[in-house]
């Protein structure tokens, strides 16, 4: 595939989200995903209010809620046995003043739909990155496979949205800040009963170790671990494991005899870290591939989203009349940098501390405390989680462009 305006590696949120609005502004685009669609399980799938907010700026709110979902006005956390709200949505100046748990399989096919309305918008299924074309110095495309068939799609840029383990950024040779983490997470599920807990979102326990998401007929639970003790974890049976959930959870022990085979529990090796340069010529990273964000708080898929809308607002015109230029990528960077950086160490600010043996401390980390205090931080906390600290808006499209819509 030729004379492409721009090439999108990666089709989760940050590369959808681009591809769209690219297309929608009048750009010729191709994302290529490397998965045959986008049924896979434990992925970030809190759709903020500002990302809500982004649909209503289309016009696609009332459609999108529609699609299945779970809606959380607060987020909550328990301490000495009693439920804390540590995030109210409640009082935000946006259309939907609540997170919605949405699989993200939904939310991408909802874009994927979306997308296919513009006549410059290509989605490449099952397509995997092999590598960076370059011409003159720069980036001029990407090439790929898929089964026994390969090509190429050449043009002035490659948006790297592939995630935290992006072919786009180690083919750049792009330097990454990493500033680690003490835990990973595993994920499993657990059904759900009419008379179990109400909230949409919740930690439990002392230390905030386990996590409950509603997702309707079943609960999406993370469990945190020390960072590499998974192999610890399976070694010590699956009783112990399920004595440890049940210790944190508020529904009955039992009702984790559910969890029978360790193929029922996915790792999630965290990680949090951030490119020293986001471009060079040819090429940009956003989301995940230019800051991987740690699960606390579910900023991932919002901020990516956030670089997203970002990165069309500025590249639209200069792709589409044929002048983009280094500078236009280093103001994406430059746009995204603060938020970028604020939302990490919120992260860090938010992360649990544990003891110098790796052990899990026994009292909520000192925000929560805070906050159990001073319950008007609850809504502080909602304007950072929800809208974060530069919310985007969709920029308008130009007469002309209005006028072919």
């Amino acid at each position: 595939m030729q004379d492409q305006d721009c090439v999108i590696a990666g089709a989760g949120p940050a590369g959808m989200m681009a591809g769209l609005l690219l297309a929608r502004a009048g750009c010729r685009v191709t994302v290529i995903e490397k998965h045959p669609d986008f049924l896979h399980d434990f992925r970030g799938d809190t759709i903020h209010p500002s990302t809500l907010q982004l649909m209503a700026d289309l016009g696609w709110l009332d459609e999108f809620l529609t699609l299945p979902h779970q809606k959380a006005p607060d987020l909550h956390a328990e301490i000495a046995g009693r439920q804390v709200t540590i995030a109210d949505f409640r009082r935000l100046k946006t259309e939907c003043r609540y997170i919605a748990f949405m699989p993200q399989w939904d939310f991408l096919n909802f874009l994927a739909a979306k997308a296919a309305a513009f006549p410059g918008f290509t989605l490449l299924m099952g397509h995997s990155v092999t590598g960076l074309l370059r011409e003159g110095g720069r980036v001029s495309g990407l090439s790929w496979q898929s089964g026994a068939e390969s090509g190429e799609i050449r043009a002035p840029l490659v948006i790297g949205a592939d995630g935290r383990h992006s072919v786009i950024r180690r083919e750049a040779g792009f330097t990454v800040t990493d500033f680690g983490s003490p835990v990973d997470v595993v994920w499993l599920r657990l059904s759900r009963r009419q008379d179990d807990p109400a909230p949409a979102m919740s930690h439990a326990g002392p230390g905030q170790g386990l996590v409950l998401i509603d997702r309707g007929d079943y609960w999406q639970c993370g469990y945190v671990i020390r960072k590499g003790s998974f192999e610890d974890l399976k070694a010590a049976g699956l009783p112990a494991f399920r004595t440890s959930l049940a210790a944190l959870a508020p529904i009955p022990a039992a009702r984790f005899d559910e969890i029978t085979a360790w193929e029922q529990i996915h790792l999630l090796s965290i990680r949090m870290d951030r490119l020293t340069r986001w471009w060079a010529p040819g090429v940009l990273c956003i989301g995940d591939a230019a800051h991987a964000m740690s699960p606390v708080g579910g900023f991932g898929v919002n901020l990516a989203i956030q670089d997203a809308v970002a990165a069309a607002n500025i590249l639209a015109a200069p792709l589409r009349e044929g002048r983009l230029s280094p500078r236009d990528l280093a103001r994406v960077e430059a746009r995204r940098l603060f938020p970028t950086r604020a939302t990490q160490g919120l992260q860090k600010m938010m992360r649990r501390k544990r003891k110098p043996d790796g052990q899990a401390a026994k009292r909520p980390p000192g925000f929560i405390r805070l906050i159990a205090r001073w319950p008007v931080l609850s809504r502080l906390m909602g304007r950072l989680i929800g809208i974060g600290f530069r919310p985007e808006r969709v920029a308008p499209l130009k007469r002309g462009l209005a006028d072919e819509r």
